[in-house]
Order: C-alpha cells, then sequence, then structure tokens
C-alpha cells in the first residue's frame, strides 16, 4: 500500500515524538542509574582540560611529560572536591547553629508586614511557614550532599575506567564507522562539542568565580553572616542558567533580613549590590566573554532548565546548558534535522560542522 507524502512526515513526527517521551520516561526512572555516569563523564571532561592546561605549561625548553599533567590534574581535581565538600559540611553545621535564630526574625518581619492579616488564611499562611523553615532548607541540603557523596565511590570508579578507555578512543571509533569521510564527519563533531563545552565551562568558571569572589568581599563589607558561605553559593548556583542568578541575589539578601530584627535596610543594600553585580557580570561581561558561538536561544534554554529540573533535579540543572550545545551541533550537521537546530539558536544563524 502507497503512503501520500503527508502520511509519511505524520508518521515520522509521531514515532519522533514517541521515541523523545520514551528517552524522557527512561531518564526519570533510571535516575540513580544514568546520573552517577554522566557526572563521571563531566569530572572526566574536567580532568582532561585540566591536563591539556598543565601540558602547555613550559618551563625554558621542557614541557611536563602527558603522565605528569593527568597525575597533577587528578590530585588537583579530588584536591578540590575535598576542600569544597568539607567546606559545605562544616558550613551546614554553622547554619544549623542559627537557623532558629533567622526563622523567628523573619517570622516578626511577616506578622508585621501590613497585609499579612488580610491574605487568605490556609494555603498562603501554608507556604509562608515553610518558606520561613530554614531549619528543613539546612537538612534537605545536607541530604542531597549525603546522597551525591554516596555515589562518589561509584563516580570514581567509573571516572577511572573512562580514563584507562581513552588511549582507545580513537581505535574504537574507526572500528566502529568504517568509512574514512563518515569518520571525519564524526570527529568534526566531537571536535566541535569538545571546543564549545570547553569554552562555555571556562567562561563560566571564570565569570562565576569573579561573582562569588566580589559578592563575598560586598557581604564581608556589609557585615552579613557567614559570607564565605554565601559566595560560594552564589558561584555555584551561577552555573544554572537564570534562576540560579536570581536566588544567589534574593538568599543573601533574605539571610541579611533574617540575622537581625533591625529592619530592612541591610537587606535592601544586599539585594541592590548583588543585583548589580549579577546583572554587570552576567548580562554585560558574560555575553562578550561568550561572543556568538553559544549561538542559544534564552527561551531554549529556560525550556531546556525546566526539562532537566524535572528530569534530574538540581544536578540536571547544572548540566541543561551542556546538553543543549551538544544537541544543537548534532541536529545542525544531518539536513533533517538541522531546522530544529534553527530553531534552537538565538538569531537563526548555525554554524554548520560540514
Amino acid at each position: 500500500m502507497d503512503v501520500k507524502p503527508q502520511q509519511r512526515a505524520l508518521i515520522n513526527v509521531t514515532l519522533s515524538a514517541a521515541l523523545v517521551a520514551l528517552t524522557i520516561y527512561l531518564l526519570v526512572v533510571g535516575q540513580n542509574l544514568f546520573l552517577p555516569l554522566v557526572i563521571a563523564i563531566v569530572f572526566w571532561f574536567l580532568i582532561n582540560v585540566l591536563a591539556a592546561g598543565f601540558s602547555r605549561l613550559q618551563i625554558g625548553h621542557f614541557h611536563i611529560p602527558r603522565p605528569l599533567c593527568f597525575i597533577a590534574s587528578i590530585l588537583m581535581f579530588l584536591i578540590a572536591v575535598s576542600v569544597i565538600i568539607q567546606f559545605i559540611s562544616g558550613s551546614l553545621n554553622d547554619l544549623g547553629s542559627v537557623a532558629r535564630v533567622y526563622e523567628a526574625n523573619l517570622r516578626a518581619y511577616w506578622v508585621a508586614f501590613p497585609f499579612a492579616d488580610s491574605l487568605p488564611a490556609g494555603g498562603m499562611a501554608q507556604m509562608v511557614t515553610e518558606w520561613l523553615d530554614i531549619s528543613a532548607l539546612v537538612t534537605a541540603t545536607a541530604l542531597t550532599f549525603t546522597g551525591l557523596a554516596a555515589d562518589g565511590v561509584l563516580i570514581i570508579i567509573y571516572v577511572g575506567f573512562l580514563l584507562l578507555e581513552q588511549g582507545n578512543f580513537n581505535a574504537k571509533l574507526s572500528a566502529l564507522v568504517g568509512n574514512e569521510a563518515r569518520e571525519r564527519s564524526v570527529r568534526r563533531i566531537i571536535n566541535r562539542v569538545r571546543k564549545d563545552v570547553q569554552k562555555y565551562i571556562s567562561i563560566k568558571m571564570f565569570t562565576s568565580l569573579l561573582t562569588g569572589i566580589l559578592s563575598y568581599l560586598v557581604l564581608r563589607v556589609l557585615g552579613v553572616d557567614f559570607p564565605e558561605v554565601w559566595g560560594v553559593l552564589i558561584f555555584l548556583l551561577n552555573f544554572i542558567p537564570t534562576v540560579g542568578s536570581i536566588i544567589a541575589t534574593i538568599f543573601p539578601a533574605t539571610i541579611a533580613l533574617a540575622q537581625s530584627n533591625e529592619g530592612i535596610a541591610l537587606s535592601l543594600i544586599v539585594l541592590l549590590s548583588i543585583g548589580a553585580l549579577q546583572v554587570c557580570i552576567g548580562n554585560i561581561l558574560e555575553p562578550r566573554l561568550m561572543g556568538t558561538s553559544l549561538n542559544l536561544s534564552p527561551v531554549v534554554i529556560l525550556f531546556n532548565l525546566a526539562l532537566w529540573g524535572y528530569i534530574w533535579g538540581v544536578a540536571g540543572m547544572f548540566l541543561c546548558v551542556p546538553f543543549l550545545i551538544i544537541t544543537t551541533i548534532v541536529l545542525s550537521h544531518f539536513p533533517r534535522t538541522r531546522p530544529i537546530a534553527i530553531l534552537l539558536s538565538s538569531n537563526g544563524k548555525i554554524d554548520i560542522a560540514e
């Protein structure tokens, strides 16, 4: 039986939608299986980036041998992760000790709010009570890090095997593709993905670190409690597009309000100061550094953020932009999927890897 072009197109769209839905379902159901592997791949990629940076160092005419570069990058990465984990665990304990005082001050502000009595009782009161429960927030954060630590051994094993296997990657790719022209095409896609993801991570690391350090200095000068904690939190949250920057601005201002009951002046100053830093670095400096290479639509980024947040929670929010970069590059390479890549782009102009 002959199938008309319109029917064939409808069948293809239906099958594609079913495949996407099935993939999302498997990612949600298999989170405990896939997420440690994806985190391990990210860590493996970062270790390779560090090793490449060490290999470019030169002392006179002496270049650091490649094995030493990998050993140095692995040690530096492990030290950095260990310091961050110890710092966060200690900070959570410190916050837990003053959480009740913060909650009492915030509830005092809420009671004194002029329109508090006129707001609907039930749902609104419950929502505000949950929002003011800082102890529950600290406990939930601690449980999240405990869960990640539980997967730490598995992630380290994955990273070790990836480092051992990467020497055979080229031979496996050649054997898998089996065609020289197709192999060159696949390698172009891989190199493009590596280059763009590395550029995004490098620039995001620099701008987030700059924002975190400047925010720490501002909060310390203003006398906000635990400025180093909020500096690290702002650094981490800036890896989450848009929403992370908003939370990183509001949260220190809320803590500034909660640490005393002497008024909202300090909170407003913190809000304006951190907000100004976020705007200057995130909306002015970062786009200039990124240029037009990462040509992604802001609306698509927000949708992608919500999608990966639904699939893998906070971890998915951190990974959403690299995933979108990879998806756009791969889709732009094939004529049939190129229109989708154009829709994902910001201005409709995509750099086709031919």
